[in-house]
């Protein structure tokens, strides 16, 4: 039990290494000595007006100076970065579900949806519901592409500033605008990345093969660069290895100089690709300063689907490879039940649980935990976020699981989130919230 003190310690948790820094923001080892398989390290944390005060090796605080919660050895994570997810499509599985699960059908289910319900209190009240998710989870930072075009962009976009706004103590919300890249080669494509810079957002779009797409980049790069915005774009969502956006992306980048962030998501159809031009990809990637985001719980729900047939294709793209070579690697949430996925709950843990398996993420663990709690944050611009270090805010995740093969065999529904070192109510919400929405009948 968290007591509700304004200061306690945290004695005997495990820590990842990799996630702990000093007060100039380096990963930071108390000491050697206490160093654990899984690169763990035991440790004590002191909590004072919801910051951490202190850490230390556990054992060596005073055994008459121990007010708080003695772990037993379980580990302790900062809150998680979900750097990519769509809360307008989110929780409308009922009412748009996909029948064959194939990504085309997808699309036209969810613009169907949109076209007959997307009004701003639909779209409200799923948003916060996914945020609800988020939130009693343990997530503490959000990016959030919203479809935009028409009417859509002055819907979403009013929510997107609500909803910020409302949230802003819980959860840093960031917002994508999501269209085709031609798009950009109109007028409105000019005034949507005026918009996006007006309310601080990032300029994104989904690149797909055809015979514009080098125009269609540059002139999105070109926006995003007058503009000062960072660019995040969904590129290669499929196994054809002819498509290659994501290296046209770039040499984009690298011709006009651009020296925001970018970010890619998805990049599917790398891991589909030779070895040479895989490896000629990645060398570009680096040279960009690109950060990758795999998605490959929504990836293993659409790629290589085929009807009454085994999947034998997993749809994640080359992150061993990527991470190797220095280019930053984070995991997300992507789709909650809609038609590109019909399952997920925005829980950073389940998404870090799946991947380990998917992608063999495990022996060694290393460094994967910063997928989902430091890399996503440092593309997302928030270097206080993700990491557990003295001075920072007590935005943690407290678990009785004390190695990774516990935390990554059970649900942990079980876990302590604290926000400034408060325990918060880790209850989600109830699926009946949305009935009057989702649940339609003739």
């Amino acid at each position: 039990m968290i007591p509700e003190s304004s200061h306690y310690w945290l004695t005997n948790a495990h820590v990842p290494a990799a996630l702990l820094i000093d007060q100039n923001g380096l990963s930071s080892a108390p000491t050697a000595q206490n160093s654990l398989a899984d690169e763990l390290l035991s440790l004590d944390l002191e909590i004072l007006e919801g910051n951490i005060a202190r850490i230390i090796p556990a054992g060596t605080l005073p055994a008459d100076n121990k007010p708080g919660v003695d772990l037993r050895n379980g580990m302790v994570l900062p809150c998680f970065s979900d750097i990519h997810t769509h809360l307008d499509k989110g929780q409308v599985w009922e009412r748009a579900p996909n029948q064959d699960g194939q990504f085309m059908t997808a699309i036209e289910t969810i613009q169907k949806d949109a076209e007959q319900y997307w009004t701003t209190e639909d779209v409200y009240r799923r948003m916060k519901f996914g945020l609800k998710c988020s939130y009693a989870h343990g997530t503490t930072a959000i990016r959030t592409h919203l479809d935009a075009g028409g009417t859509l962009t002055e819907v979403s976009l009013e929510v997107f500033k609500t909803l910020r706004q409302e949230w802003a103590d819980r959860i840093t919300l960031q917002a994508v605008c999501l269209v085709p890249l031609d798009y950009f080669l109109t007028p409105q494509g000019e005034t949507l990345a005026d918009q996006m810079a007006e309310i601080g957002g990032v300029l994104g779009g989904v690149a797909y093969m055809n015979p514009a797409i080098e125009a269609q980049i540059d002139r999105t790069v070109a926006l995003a660069k007058d503009r000062n915005l960072d660019l995040d774009l969904h590129v290669d969502e499929n196994n054809d290895p002819a498509s290659i956006t994501l290296r046209l992306t770039a040499e984009t980048v690298l011709r006009q100089k651009f020296q925001r962030q970018v970010v890619c998501g998805h990049c599917c159809s790398l891991s589909t690709q030779s070895p040479e031009a895989i490896a000629e990809t990645i060398d570009l990637i680096r040279q960009a300063s690109i950060g990758i985001v795999s998605l490959p719980l929504c990836n293993l729900y659409l790629q290589g689907r085929q009807p009454a047939a085994t999947p034998q294709w997993r749809g994640v793209t080359q992150i061993h490879e990527l991470k190797r070579a220095g280019v930053p690697v984070a995991i997300a949430s992507d789709n909650c039940r809609d038609p590109f996925h019909s399952f997920g709950d925005h829980d950073g843990l389940e998404v870090f649980a799946m991947s380990v398996k998917i992608a063999h993420l495990d022996r060694p663990y290393g460094d994967w935990i910063r997928s989902i709690t430091s890399t996503p944050a440092d593309l997302m611009g928030l270097p206080n976020t993700g990491r557990i270090g003295v001075g920072l805010a007590a935005d943690l995740v407290v678990f009785k699981a004390r190695r990774y093969s516990e935390l990554l065999s059970r649900s942990q529904h079980d876990r302590v989130v604290l926000r400034r070192g408060k325990a918060i109510d880790t209850t989600p919400p109830d699926y009946s919230e949305l009935d009057d929405l989702v649940l339609l009948t003739d």
